[in-house]
Formats: structure tokens, sequence, C-alpha cells
């Protein structure tokens, strides 16, 4: 079930993205003559008697498309029909291709509306979870999926304090274990001095004895050499819900695509500039993680659904060739001057794009099966 949740959500971004398309191309009296969810063949389909539009399934899910007269650039399009997608004004085809992304952001402040208003807001703390752990370490035998780490050796722990202090697990790691001098390190993976962790699991709290590893030195922020211990594990952000009113409802899904937007960006910068390694996820990966999330319960399900509509709108509004975005680009060129860029340009410069688009997906999919 937790599989079929998973392609299901998926389905639903693709949906609330091409809906929105087909949505403001009808209110600007554009002739829709498709909306597809997934790729392929036709496996269900029904034709509307008022619009003559095609809904249809395919077999495919893991995307979908919206098929407006004359919008494939390579098209022959009758220049006299006025419902044809380039014969309507500039602003029009601007709007229509803008309300992907777009309903995409308003689908993650209805789900943050809907997960504010029924279970409350995050907490200012931030605490370190436990997503997942390495077999090859003491984590393995003693935590569980989802532990919330409260405290070491007493001290307690936090990944964000209730004064908005960020805390470092390695440091504090580091700090309980005898300085090893650079000339008699010991062999990587070397076991460090025991631990006691005081855990949250299931409501209850527990005290486990964990023992970490040695992974060699680093510098720190002043150039100092340091040892480094770890526990093995992969963490994940753990809170509180606090339940707020309808005005502090309203601001936080407002603000949320907002905050988002910024974090994400900042992140694809970093990424760009080789500050930290990416990780691109495709259809399967994604279906992957959304698997989880099912299986966590309904809250991580909104949370990731919220994160993903953000994600695929922001992705979609990159000014690169094949996305909403490249297309922007033109018609933003066509709205300031006044005129159309050249049609082959336009088409090989998609055309491009759909191909390089095409083959990283198959590869991303592939690194993705693979790590299944």
């Amino acid at each position: 079930m937790s599989w079929l949740g998973a392609i299901l959500a998926i389905s639903f971004l693709i949906v609330v993205h091409e809906a929105g398309h087909l949505l403001v191309a009808r209110w600007c009296q554009m002739r829709v003559e498709r909306f597809s969810i997934g790729f392929g063949p036709a496996v269900a389909s029904v034709r509307s008697k008022k619009t003559g539009t095609i809904f249809q399934i395919a077999p495919i899910p893991f995307g979908g498309f919206v098929e407006i007269k004359g919008m494939n650039i390579a098209e022959e399009v009758d220049p006299d029909d006025i419902h044809a997608y380039p014969n309507r004004p500039a602003w029009q085809r601007f709007v229509t291709i803008f309300a992907g992304p777009a309903t995409n952001y308003l689908t993650a402040i209805v789900l943050a509306l809907t997960l504010y208003g029924a279970f409350g807001i995050k907490s200012a703390e931030r605490w370190f979870g436990v997503y997942s752990m390495d077999p090859a370490y003491d984590a393995k035998r003693v935590l569980q999926e989802d532990d919330r780490l409260l405290a070491l050796n007493g001290k307690p722990l936090w990944m964000v304090s209730p004064t908005g202090e960020a805390g470092s697990l390695q440091k504090t790691i580091a700090a309980t274990q005898p300085h090893v001098a650079a000339d008699v390190l010991p062999p990587d993976g070397a076991p460090g001095v025991p631990l006691t962790l005081t855990i949250q699991r299931a409501g209850k709290q527990l005290d486990v004895q964990i023992t970490p590893r040695f992974d060699g030195k680093t510098e720190d922020e002043h150039g100092k050499k340091v040892n480094i211990y770890r526990l093995g594990i992969v963490f994940q952000e753990q809170y509180d819900r606090l339940s707020v009113g309808p005005v502090g409802v309203v601001g936080a899904a407002f603000r949320y695509p907002i905050d988002q937007t910024i974090e994400i960006s900042t992140g694809l910068y970093q990424v760009i500039t080789g500050q930290v390694k990416g990780d691109v996820k495709g259809p399967v990966g994604m279906a992957s993680i959304i698997k989880r999330a099912f299986s966590t319960g309904i809250i991580a399900v909104l949370e990731l659904m919220m994160l993903l509509n953000v994600y695929l709108g922001l992705f979609n509004l990159l000014p690169l060739p094949a996305l909403d975005g490249g297309r922007l680009v033109f018609l933003g060129y066509e709205m300031a001057t006044r005129r159309r860029a050249n049609p082959k340009v336009e088409t090989t410069v998609h055309m491009v794009g759909i191909l390089i688009l095409a083959v990283v997906m198959v590869l991303v999919t592939f690194r993705d099966c693979v790590n299944l």
C-alpha cells in the first residue's frame, strides 16, 4: 500500500501542475485537446462533450501533460484559428505557462493550511532524529528509526536550541573522547569511549549505551586539528507541534513556500558552486521517499507533499530549455520587444533541452533503481 500511495502522490503532483495549465488555457480561450495522467498509450479515456478535450490515464505513472492546440512549436497551425496557442496574445500564453508552477505553490499553501490547522505548526526547537543507521556501527544494535536524541552523557542535545543556537553532535561527541595525537592515530573504525544516549522512543524516555568509532581528523573553523568520532547514524530533523490561532495558521501557511524557495535556492547555489554535493532524485527515488512518509503517518505525508510541490514549482520556473521557465524566457522576450523570437531558434533550443532532460532522467532513474 505504501508504494501505491507513493505512486498516487506523484500523480497528484503532476495533476496539480498540469491542471493549472489546463484551467488557465481554457480561461484564455485556448483549445485544450488532451489531458493525460501518465505517459504512453491511453489505458482509459473520455472526451468532454462541452470542450472536446480528451481526458486519459496512461500506463507510465511518473508524469503527465496537457496538449494545447499549437503549443508544440513544431506544429503547423492555421493562422486564422483564434483558439490556437500561438494565436493568443503573448500575456495569455505567459500566464498559461506560468499557471503550472503557480498552482504547485498554491497547492503547497493549501496543504500547509490543512496541516497547521489540524496539527499545529513546528516548534522553534529541533532535535536530532534517527532516519537510518549504518549496519557496521553500534547504533544499529541499540537504536531504532525515528528515535529522538535528547541528551549525551546527561548533557542536552539540540539540533536547534530554544534560544536559536545550532548544535553540533560531532563536536559534542568529540568532547567526550580522549585526544588522539597525530603520530599515534588508531585505525579508522577503532572503537571510542562508550556513551550514554538519552532517547525518546514512542513517547517513552530511555537510556542506551552506544560506542562511537574513530574516523580520522579534520580541521575546525579555527584551523585546529580535531578528532572525528561517528555513531553511524543518518539524522533527520525532529520537532514538536504547537497549536496556534487562525491568524498564525494563515501566516505560517503563506510564509511556507517563500521560506522553502529561499532555502532550496540557497542549496542549489551551494551545489552549483561546489560548496556541497548534490543528490538528484528521479521519479523512482522520489517514490521511495514518499513510500517512507506513508509508512510514517499523515503528518509526514502532508509535509513531504508541501515540500515537493514547492520543488516542482521552482524547478519548472528555472530558465532552462524544455521547462516552463525556458518558455517564459522566450515569452518575456516577445512581450518586452513586441516581436517573436526566431521559431527555428526556439525549436532547436527546446528540442536540445528535451533530449538532455530525457537522458538525465534515464540515468537518474537507473541509479535510483540500483540503489533500491
